[in-house]
């Protein structure tokens, strides 16, 4: 599987972005704003090309994909959220959005990861 995050419009608290799986529009995303210099917490990670893995998550108590090798950054995830104040690095993804937020997180969330969870290798690029 083949995942693109193509960021698109950035605020002074977030970037939202769409989220393609091999291609196709599969939903929104949103992140940290991007810095020149990282802020823990909150600054989006770098663009690039990850790996990335289903294992759980000792925050949420769940499984959940799990970004790797990021530079700079450890436990970065996908999962539901709407804000900035949702993630801290991670990337949320929803099926609709306003100017910093994102809706129906849970929805897209479910939908993405059941397709992720039936892949066997999975990589994600942020352009």
């Amino acid at each position: 599987m083949v995942i693109t995050i193509k960021r698109l419009y950035k605020t002074d608290t977030s970037v939202i972005g769409e989220l393609l799986v091999d291609g196709v529009w599969e939903c929104f995303t949103l992140e940290d704003v991007e810095r020149p210099v990282k802020i823990k917490g909150e600054t989006a990670i770098p663009k690039g090309t990850y790996r990335v893995i289903i294992n759980e998550s000792y925050r949420f108590k769940r499984l959940l994909p799990l970004l790797i090798n990021v530079p700079n950054f450890e436990g970065v995830r996908i999962h539901s959220g709407n804000t900035n104040h949702d993630t801290e690095g991670c990337i949320l993804v929803g099926q609709t959005r306003n100017k910093n937020c994102i809706g129906q997180s849970r929805k897209a969330f479910d939908k993405l990861f059941k397709k992720m969870q039936a892949a066997k290798d999975i990589t994600l690029t942020i352009i």
